[in-house]
């Protein structure tokens, strides 16, 4: 495998997800895109006093680094984002059927650790952060200035994962992926304004269609050691539902199973990872559950049109319970024009540039169990969170090549563009 830097390779403590056979928390375990509107120009963000930056949440520090949206990536303050960690947790710990399923997210999904921190947006306002928490089942509005709790809204089941912001940056989508059901909230007030029902497990939110439609990608069970090709019957109902994002009813299930099948490729997982759609939202572009690539759907003629596969690194385990939550490649972005994709290889240790027109790949960048792929606010790098070193990279998408480099917290996932205000530094409580 060609690389640009010398490998980093985790430690197998960090690139496992590990299982709990036998124990009771498992057993209940088992039972149970685009660039945000709300993100707004350099001049635009200048007069209203903002400050456009990266959050990127720290998940197993239960921290949010806030780092400028390009240049140097230099750190610019940092969020807790558990400040009512104590108070969580004595909820917690007096609940038994609660307890199973925290201890049963860190033993699983969390390889060995707590999930504090899977998503976040900050407000119009640039006065909060809005943060999705998987440990504590719920999520938060964190007042910038003083780091205090504005409102908390525990989600329907036992975790809460990925998130979306509308367009007009006033809404927020929540994936409940215990309860098969995403949450809209009022990103202001925290007051949920409706929900719909989902397939096993939903993952990813994109809000299309300028607000109109909100895509959610369900990923069935990831968490079990029945990763064979033949056991794939066994993870769940996976499919895209489509809803509308004012009456929150069905407006399409997309099953990708069929769509696979019909492409001729029976062998793949129908289990949508990260998702990219071009500009005009016509073509979608999607991770699956094991593989080291992706593919190209047409939305108006309903079916894949191309695939890419990526290079597999020789150093990666072909054991595919070693994979992290069934993940091989983990993370997309698109640039603004549309030309190119930015993919991270998440167990093979590399991110790449992938034109869009060829599908050719530009240098594999070495980094470490990248998880997440974003767009820098002038729009020329991809950003990855290298989740196994714990920092966050720039690649340059026109050279494909590393540009920047620098260190955040434990576990770094999700990377999402939002504003603070002008000079702000961090919370005054710390």
């Amino acid at each position: 495998m060609t690389t640009t830097t010398s490998p980093h390779r985790p430690s197998p403590r960090r690139r496992r997800s590990r299982r709990l056979a036998g124990c009771a928390a498992a057993l209940v375990l088992a039972a149970s895109a685009a660039v945000p509107a709300s993100a707004a120009t350099p001049a635009e963000a200048g007069a209203s006093g903002l400050r456009e930056v990266l959050f990127v949440g720290n998940n197993w520090d239960g921290t949010a680094d806030v780092i400028e949206s390009r240049g140097d990536y230099a750190r610019v303050g940092r969020v807790d984002v558990v400040p009512d960690k104590a108070e969580r947790l004595r909820e917690i710990y007096l609940n038994p059927l609660k307890l199973a399923f925290y201890l049963g997210i860190r033993e699983t999904v969390g390889e060995g650790h707590d999930q504090y921190v899977d998503d976040m947006y900050s407000t119009p306002d640039g006065s909060a952060v809005v943060v999705s928490r998987p440990s504590f089942a719920d999520v938060v509005s964190i007042d910038l200035a003083t780091g205090k709790v504005n409102w908390r809204f525990p989600v329907s089941g036992f975790r809460s994962d990925h998130m979306a912001v509308s367009p007009d940056g006033k809404r927020v989508a929540v994936s409940a992926s215990t309860s098969n059901t995403v949450h809209v909230l009022d990103i202001v007030t925290g007051r949920e304004l409706g929900s719909f029902k989902t397939g096993d497990k939903p993952h990813e939110n994109v809000f299309t269609d300028g607000g109109r439609r909100i895509w959610n990608m369900s990923i069935g069970e990831v968490n079990n050691d029945l990763d064979a090709p033949w056991l794939d019957w066994t993870k769940g109902d996976r499919r895209i539902t489509v809803a509308d994002a004012e009456t929150f009813e069905q407006v399409k299930v997309i099953d990708m199973r069929q769509r696979l099948d019909a492409f001729g490729r029976k062998d793949l997982s129908d289990s949508v990872r990260p998702v990219a759609f071009t500009p005009d939202e016509s073509t979608l572009y999607f991770q699956v559950s094991f593989f080291n690539g992706f593919l190209e759907y047409d939305v108006a003629a309903d079916r894949i049109t191309r695939l890419k596969e990526l290079p597999k690194n020789p150093e990666t385990s072909e054991d595919r319970t070693d994979w992290v939550n069934d993940s091989r490649h983990h993370g997309m972005s698109m640039n603004p024009q549309g030309t190119k994709l930015c993919v991270a290889g998440t167990m093979d240790d590399y991110a790449t540039v992938v034109d869009r027109g060829t599908l050719q790949e530009g240098p594999l960048v070495t980094v470490s169990k990248p998880y997440w792929a974003t767009v820098s606010g002038d729009g020329r790098h991809c950003v990855v969170s290298e989740s196994g070193s714990d920092r966050v990279t720039a690649i340059d998408f026109a050279t494909g090549r590393k540009v920047a480099s620098v260190p955040v917290g434990d576990h770094p996932q999700r990377v999402r563009l939002g504003h603070v205000p002008s000079g702000w530094t961090g919370p005054s409580a710390g």
